[in-house]
Formats: C-alpha cells, structure tokens, sequence
C-alpha cells in the first residue's frame, strides 16, 4: 500500500492525529478505566479518564491498531475533555467519524471502538462510585 493511496483514504485530520497522537499514554489519578478490543482486526484501545463533579477532567489513551484506531482514539481524548458524562454518553460513533473528516467505509469500525471503550468506562466508573 503506497503513502499516496493513504492520503486520498483519510482525511487530513486522520493522518495528524494519527502521526501526532494527543494524550497518548498512561492516565496515572485515572478513575475510569475502558478497554475494548475488536475481535475482526485486532485493534485495541486501554481509554482512561480521569471524572470530577460530573465533568470528565482528562483523558488518555493507549492503543494498538490501524491509522483510523490510532486518530479516533485521539480525537476521542480531546472531545470528551470537559464534557459532562452524560454529554460523553451521548456522542456517537458518527460523532466521531464526523470528527476526524470522515473514514472509509471498511474503517468505520474504529469509531465504534472508542465509543464503546468510553461507555465501558463511564459504566465502570458509574458502578465504582454508587457502591461507595
């Protein structure tokens, strides 16, 4: 696969986030933990936030996969920063399709990836804390 057939697949967006990710690595005072794993290709995303008052206060991420998982998982860390849980729940992965400029059809999964890893999270985080 050449550079050029990439570049006319992803969006400009895609190919900086992919090449510069945000918030790569560990989230240490992380409180919210998500990992989601896609069973067809393998990609794989570790999504950690960090939630205070009802609003998420940082995210970070570690993954393994394609262009498209690396660049959602990082478009994903910057729009849920500040949102409320319950705004976070609500975005969808056309949300983040829509963010990174689009993906091909065959890559779409990876925007249902990261949602599912940031719902995953938040449940986990919603259980942790109404048994305290």
């Amino acid at each position: 696969m050449s550079y050029t057939y990439l570049v006319e697949s992803y969006s400009e967006i895609v190919l900086d986030h992919a090449a510069h990710p945000r918030n790569q690595g560990p989230l240490e005072d992380a409180n919210a933990r998500g990992y989601q794993m896609n069973p067809v290709c393998g990609d794989t995303l570790a999504l950690m936030l960090r939630i205070e008052d009802g609003r998420i206060a940082a995210a970070r991420f570690q993954a393994e996969g394609c262009t498209a998982s690396m660049a959602t998982s990082s478009i994903l860390t910057e729009l849920v920063n500040g949102l409320t849980v319950d705004e976070a729940l609500a975005l969808t992965h056309e949300d983040i399709s829509e963010a990174v400029g689009g993906l091909p059809t065959s890559k779409l999964h990876s925007a249902a990836l990261v949602i599912d890893a940031l719902r995953r999270a938040i449940a986990g985080y919603q259980v942790s804390t109404s048994a305290t």
